[in-house]
Parts: C-alpha cells; structure tokens; sequence
C-alpha cells in the first residue's frame, strides 16, 4: 500500500494524453483550424525523433524512461510545407462547415441535415452546387420540390468553396480548450483581451 503523501503527487500530474500538440505547417500557420489540427503526444514525439518537426513550445508535463527526460511538446512546426488542397473534399462535416452550422432556409442552428436544391427524383445531383444545410424541419417541409414549387430558397446559393474558404468559416468555431502556447498561433474571431 502507498503512502497518501507519495500518490498525491503523481494524481495531480496531467495524463499525457491531456496534452494535444498544435501541428503547424512550415509557414507557421495551422495545417487546420476546423477540426483544429492537433497530434497525440506519441505522435508529437515520435515525429520530433524522427526531425520531421520543429518544437516550439512545451507543456510543464514530462515524460521520462531510466535514461532520458523530455517535455511534451504543446507546438510543433512541420519541417516539410505541406500545401493545402485547392478543393476540399464534398463531406458532411464540410457541407455544414461551408453554410456556418446554419440551416439555409430558416437560419436555424438545430438538427441539422442536407438538403438536395434540385431535388435527386428531378435529376438533381450530390454535388457542392446542389447540396445545402437545413434543418429536419425545413427539409420534411421542401421535401421532393424545387425551390420554385416548395416557395423556399436557400439563403446562400450552393457553391463549391475553396480550402481557403473552409479554413476562414472554421475560424468562427474556437475550440472548446486551447492551450495558452498555441494562441499566438491561432486568429480567432474573437476579441482579443487587453
């Protein structure tokens, strides 16, 4: 049985897998901001053994073996730039990425889903420029119609974004946790403290 006295110590350390590391791209700048684009700690490390990244910053958190130390890097910067997708992949979470989480027809923000603009039974295809985000609600509501038959229009016509772009509307959405060494890294939308 351990003494109260020795196991305090080691419950208050953070777990290892507490501590994500910001990967960087070369240029300094978030290979992703939405999802933010983070490493496990094993990945970190494995990678700074291995000269593929620069660590910028730590945590407080170490890691030891019997005959070597290391603190958890918090950032870490490729090596190697990697250069950005022109056009994202059509997904779900990119879709909604796209029209900012919000439903195209009322502006809502809950149960959300994808709408076909030109209905598939009309020919309509799944495509960047003719899928949108709706609610459940405005979707049972539009159901099989066009736009002209149903009386709703989306908001935002349906468009195919750049990775630019999906990155600038990603930028809306901070994350729950970020850690006090990434936020120079990081431009939020905001407001800075003083």
């Amino acid at each position: 049985m351990y003494h109260p006295n020795v196991l305090a110590p080691l419950e208050r350390r953070i777990s290892p897998e507490a501590c994500p590391a910001l990967v960087l791209n070369a240029d300094y700048t978030p290979l992703s901001y939405y999802p933010l684009s983070l490493w496990s700690w094993q990945d970190a490390v494995k990678a700074a053994f291995l000269e593929r990244v620069d660590i910028v910053a730590e945590y407080d958190r170490e890691i030891r073996s019997p005959s070597f130390a290391m603190r958890l890097p918090s950032v870490v910067a490729l090596r190697q730039y990697v250069r950005p997708a022109t056009h994202p992949a059509f997904t779900r979470f990119n879709l909604f990425l796209r029209d900012r989480f919000t439903c195209q027809y009322c502006g809502s923000k809950e149960d959300l889903t994808f709408d076909h603009v030109v209905p598939r039974a009309y020919g309509g295809r799944t495509t960047w420029t003719n899928v949108t985000t709706a609610c459940a609600r405005c979707n049972l509501r539009k159901g099989g119609r066009t736009p002209e038959e149903a009386g709703m229009h989306p908001r935002t016509p349906p468009y195919q974004p750049t990775s630019f772009q999906l990155q600038e509307a990603g930028r809306a959405f901070p994350p729950h946790y970020c850690h006090e060494t990434w936020r120079d890294f990081l431009y939020w939308d905001v407001e800075l403290e003083a």
